[in-house]
């Protein structure tokens, strides 16, 4: 797991590795925008209302997405370490976001917001790219749960989530994750039994 030692340099790194081979003036560029903030066990990154205006790295920590339907909260997606996360109807709409993100577990994370990532984009083709990447990704895991929830099984969608994140499936409250996988948590414990038994 990252430590707190990480500095925003080693962050732009690790998105350039990720998203973008970058030049040491473009990651000058990129680390010039990042905005490091820490939040709390149970703390919102965003409410409900509030316009998402910026794209979040998460160093370290548990996060979550949600939105409320019918007086319920209903997980839109969760994610560890290494991974992105925004609103992103919010964010390019510009319009209050429908969905909450809330740490799960005392979280840190590195902010690109989003006005100064396009401002500095527009002097950099590979910050460009990084910023295309970021989208395109997003869309992708958009559409795999999509996919995941229209056409596979409750076992398979399980099973699929043990297997691309299996630090969420150990961390998470298996409430979250139910509702993740649009389960009820009753489905889920006979989901996991079931799985366990046939490993």
């Amino acid at each position: 797991m990252p430590t707190l030692s990480l500095t925003t340099r080693d962050v732009a790194r690790e998105l350039a590795r990720r998203y973008s081979t970058m030049t040491h003036e473009e990651l000058d560029i990129l680390e010039s925008v990042l905005v490091p903030m820490k939040y709390a066990k149970g703390e919102k990154i965003l409410n409900e209302g509030d316009t998402c205006e910026h794209i979040y790295w998460i160093v370290k920590g548990l996060v979550r997405q949600y939105y409320f339907k019918n007086g319920k909260e209903l997980t839109e997606y969760m994610a560890t370490e290494n991974t992105i996360m925004m609103s992103i109807e919010s964010l390019f709409m510009e319009k209050p976001s429908m969905q909450v993100i809330q740490a799960l577990e005392p979280t840190i994370v590195y902010v690109l917001p989003k006005k100064e990532l396009e401002a500095v984009a527009m002097r950099s083709v590979n910050i460009q790219i990084l910023y295309r990447k970021i989208l395109e990704e997003s869309l992708i895991i958009s559409q795999q749960r999509a996919d995941m929830l229209r056409f596979e099984s409750a076992q398979d969608r399980y099973q699929k989530l043990v297997k691309s994140s299996p630090q969420l499936v150990l961390r998470a409250p298996l409430v979250y994750i139910a509702s993740y996988l649009q389960m009820t948590p009753e489905t889920l414990s006979r989901v996991r039994t079931a799985v366990l038994m046939n490993s």
